[in-house]
């Protein structure tokens, strides 16, 4: 419920939801593509390993679109690359990598073929959690920006990313 604290497992969560944003339009929206011009000008270095190009195909057009999303867990000494849909289930980059797993990435310089792999709440919850100890006001930005109030603790990131879907991306070989 909205603006209630949520029970997990043995107590109190205190995070708390303030209404889900809904991504950007008009103004917004170009703001956010700006990224994707970087990586198109060869200068995907400029945003290191923490930001990667997702290009997926359109499952209603089958056309290539791509998207900029932060990398919040793994990197290629792990395997795979974790990515979050701060927008939720209905995100279009989500939906299409649902529809249709095998995509490319580019993180950095490094580009690759990846096979993209929801995760599931618990496993979301540990990245989460994972991502806020090494980002802690990063976390909370993104939490606030992403329309959750949470007090800093493990178990409110942990709601979160139990509320939220997470990807796996993983390069093939």
């Amino acid at each position: 419920m909205p603006g209630s604290g949520i029970h997990r497992g043995e107590g109190l969560v205190k995070m708390r939801t303030k209404g889900r944003r809904r991504p950007p339009t008009g103004l917004a929206r170009w703001m956010f593509r700006l990224p994707i011009q970087l990586y198109r000008l060869g200068l995907g270095r400029v945003l290191g390993s923490r930001f990667m190009l997702l290009t997926h195909t359109g499952r209603v057009t089958g056309r290539q679109r791509q998207v900029v999303v932060e990398v919040v867990g793994g990197g290629p000494h792990e395997g795979s690359y974790l990515a979050c849909s701060g927008y939720g289930e209905k995100s279009a980059w989500y939906r299409n990598v649902l529809a249709q797993p095998q995509v490319r990435i580019q993180v950095g310089d490094r580009r690759m073929i990846a096979d993209a792999e929801p995760l599931g709440p618990q496993q979301a919850s540990e990245v989460m959690a994972r991502y806020a100890a090494r980002n802690p006001r990063a976390a909370r930005a993104l939490c606030r920006f992403m329309g959750f109030d949470v007090d800093g603790g493990d178990a409110d990131f942990r709601a979160v990313g139990q509320e939220l879907p997470f990807v796996r991306f993983t390069p093939r070989s």
